[in-house]
């Protein structure tokens, strides 16, 4: 199945500080071909490194501490197939490193914090995804991750999240409204380990979705559940529940009705819904991953390109 678009297809992931972004972006990548795709971490606009913005008493996650006119600048760049000097935020020291020269591929993965903010950068997606996991997990992933990877302790993570707490609100939240899709992980009633979580998708009609009509005379019960529903704006939506102790032969069946739709994308299939640190597969993670990268072919062969 050929590429037919003549330019970089743009995926945005959207979201808070440690909502999944970057594992996201990393499946869909594997899916779509790594050595076709440009990841690129919008957090690295930030206008100040970390002293800085403990100086200035301001924090990452507000648009006057990024460089949000470069990043609008550099998006419509790669939306052309030119080169970018992008620059580099170093997670685990908070520096600003020297910046880098880079070629965007046939697609481009933007993930973050504010890939959203302006209607200049907005308009330059393809397929727009924000991440909204419940505020536990969220609060659990960053905990892990900033104390593992970032050089923070525990007492630190919890202080930055208290005093971030109202600009998640005032900054982040408000581009829930512009994504195509809005991905929410959530722990079941009974509990479960990151494999096993429940996710909702809430599919809104600023893209042509896949039909799953075929697999619900199967499905009653089976995990998977869809109905039609009123988003916060009060707006219809498709709601797609996957839950996370869907059977093995229900997961696949759903897989195999996505891999038809996208031939193309036959790379690398074993590794989707890997979790850091989990034994098992996550099916509702390998199939969101999936959903994702069956919008970006779509949007490469044509068939909902802006």
């Amino acid at each position: 199945m050929p590429k037919i678009v003549d330019r970089p297809i743009i995926l945005g992931v959207v979201g808070d500080s440690a909502t999944g972004k970057t594992t996201l972006s990393a499946g869909v990548a594997k899916i779509l071909g790594e050595n076709r795709c440009t990841v690129i971490c919008t957090d690295d606009y930030h206008a100040f490194d970390r002293t800085e913005r403990a100086e200035n008493g301001i924090s990452a996650l507000d648009p006057k501490g990024n460089y949000i006119d470069i990043l609008g600048q550099h998006l419509k760049a790669l939306r052309r197939g030119q080169p970018i000097l992008k620059p580099i935020y170093n997670h685990y020291w908070g520096t600003l490193d020297r910046p880098v020269y880079l070629k965007p591929r046939d697609y481009v993965i933007m993930e973050g914090l504010l890939g959203y903010t302006t209607r200049e950068m907005r308009d330059c997606y393809d397929v727009k995804i924000y991440l909204d996991p419940e505020e536990d997990l969220r609060v659990k992933w960053k905990v892990n991750r900033d104390t593992t990877k970032r050089g923070y302790t525990k007492e630190q993570v919890m202080a930055s999240l208290e005093k971030r707490k109202e600009d998640s609100p005032a900054f982040i939240q408000p581009q829930r409204t512009f994504a195509d899709i809005v991905i929410r992980f959530q722990t079941p009633e009974s509990g479960a380990d990151d494999a096993h979580l429940d996710v909702r998708h809430i599919l809104r009609p600023t893209l042509p979705h896949p039909d799953f009509s075929p697999l619900f005379e199967s499905a009653r019960n089976n995990g998977l559940h869809l109905e039609l529903a009123r988003d916060v704006d009060g707006k219809p939506v498709d709601v797609l529940e996957i839950d996370g102790t869907i059977p093995d032969d229900h997961a696949d069946k759903i897989q195999n009705l996505l891999w038809d739709l996208i031939p193309e994308a036959t790379h690398l299939r074993a590794q989707l819904g890997r979790v850091d640190g989990a034994a098992d597969v996550s099916h509702p993670l390998a199939l969101t991953q999936l959903l994702v990268a069956y919008h970006m072919v779509k949007a490469a062969l044509g068939v909902h390109a802006v």
